[in-house]
């Protein structure tokens, strides 16, 4: 976490008792607008590949945990709580799902993500598949840096 997420971190809590569970990140693909929709409430959920999981050795997203989304220049922004997390291959993502991504339509989130993943897989020397498994994540937003 950098100096910026931890001191809004603090800031939030105050002198209450900050949980353990936090991290700082920003969305991998467009993350200022991402932010933003998360911001708007239009954006309720992300998902990663599962694989990248496991090759990078980070843990999987946990409920309850908390999040500072950071934007691309890596200035936080807004506090979310994950709400559930699941893990689901990428062509059983439902519809519910996709539209909580806020990328419009369950058809315009498969383009998106088709393209996205198979560009994350070719990044990592991974080959990409339909039936890969994707880390689901729904959140629910908790504050806004500044109170917009």
């Amino acid at each position: 976490m950098n100096v910026a997420a931890k001191k809004y971190w603090d800031e939030y809590w105050g002198i209450k008792e900050k949980p353990d569970l936090v991290s700082a990140w920003m969305f991998g693909d467009s993350p200022d607008e991402l932010a933003l929709k998360v911001i708007s409430g239009k954006k309720t959920a992300t998902c990663s590949a599962y694989v990248l999981y496991e090759k990078e050795n980070h843990p999987l997203p946990q409920v309850d945990a908390y999040s500072i989304i950071l934007n691309r220049l890596e200035e936080p922004v807004a506090i979310v709580k994950t709400t559930e997390v699941a893990l689901i291959p990428f062509n059983e993502v439902d519809e519910e799902f996709a539209v909580a991504e806020g990328e419009g339509s369950y058809d315009e989130w498969k383009t998106i993500h088709d393209r996205y993943f198979k560009e994350e897989m070719n990044n990592a020397g991974l080959p990409f598949s339909e039936k890969m498994l994707l880390v689901c994540e729904w959140f629910k937003l908790v504050d806004v840096r500044g109170g917009n």
